[in-house]
């Protein structure tokens, strides 16, 4: 059974890096970005057009190709999570997170009891085949599940300290887009008002034994936030690098042909 390398290198005082998959359907992009050196991959089920069939051979490509494939789920619904982690995620994302409680549910769904309330549907595929009784199954996902929490609103930052008390989530992810329209300061991701907020949030995260991440649109806001004190990083979404890549070949081949 895979152990979650991601949790492992957080547990580890690491800084975990990643993209997210947003437009591409394609099990080649999960691969590339484990050859490219990413931690992670954040596949996006809110924003994207992702069936559970696509994302599915996805987990499967980025598992087997040593980077952890972790899911964002378009709301905090069970039967998202729980299919999500029957088919091998090894992580969850709950978006827009504002209730305490909620958020408390949504935490025990990705568990197995006594720690949570997940239903056991494990396939032999998803312990890739291995024999394993039901108890090491049991506390190997508990173990290995990676559970993040994504804040991105005022009303989230004002509860942040309820939010963070509760039990059994790894990292807590600033939204950047989201929260910069709810600080009233729409894509000004470098604006006081924004970087003040994520900053008083990062010390929260410290002080609550929670990972402080966020989801960045590029490498230059990405390492800034690593120099900030984040240690899960997306750095932009596999549409973007390519488009980013593609402007920067044909500038330098024109500059050539002039």
């Amino acid at each position: 059974m895979r152990m979650n390398r991601t949790l492992a290198r957080l547990a580890e005082g690491h800084t975990a890096l990643g993209c997210a998959l947003q437009q591409y359907r394609s099990v080649e992009i999960p691969r590339l970005f484990a050859a490219a050196g990413f931690d992670y991959v954040f596949l996006d089920m809110e924003h994207s057009g992702f069936d559970l069939e696509t994302v599915q051979d996805m987990v499967a490509a980025a598992a087997q190709a040593g980077i952890t494939p972790v899911v964002r789920v378009g709301e905090l619904l069970y039967s998202l999570v729980a299919r999500l982690l029957d088919v091998g995620a090894q992580g969850i994302i709950f978006p827009r997170v504002e209730c305490p409680e909620a958020l408390a549910e949504a935490v025990s769904w990705t568990k197995f009891p006594p720690e949570g309330r997940r239903g056991y549907g494990v396939s032999a595929a998803m312990v890739d085949y291995e024999p394993a009784t039901f108890t090491e199954i049991i506390r190997h996902a508990n173990t290995n599940t990676m559970v993040v929490a994504q804040f991105e609103t005022r009303a989230a930052l004002d509860r942040a300290d309820e939010l963070l008390a509760v039990k059994g989530f790894h990292v807590a992810m600033i939204g950047p887009a989201d929260l910069s329209v709810s600080l009233g300061v729409p894509g000004e991701f470098e604006s006081p008002v924004l970087v003040d907020a994520v900053m008083a949030f990062i010390e929260k995260c410290n002080q609550h034994g929670v990972v402080p991440g966020i989801q960045t649109r590029g490498v230059v806001l990405a390492r800034k936030w690593v120099e900030r004190g984040m240690r899960f990083v997306g750095a932009g979404g596999e549409h973007s690098l390519l488009m980013e890549k593609a402007r920067e070949t044909v500038a330098e081949l024109r500059r050539i042909q002039d």
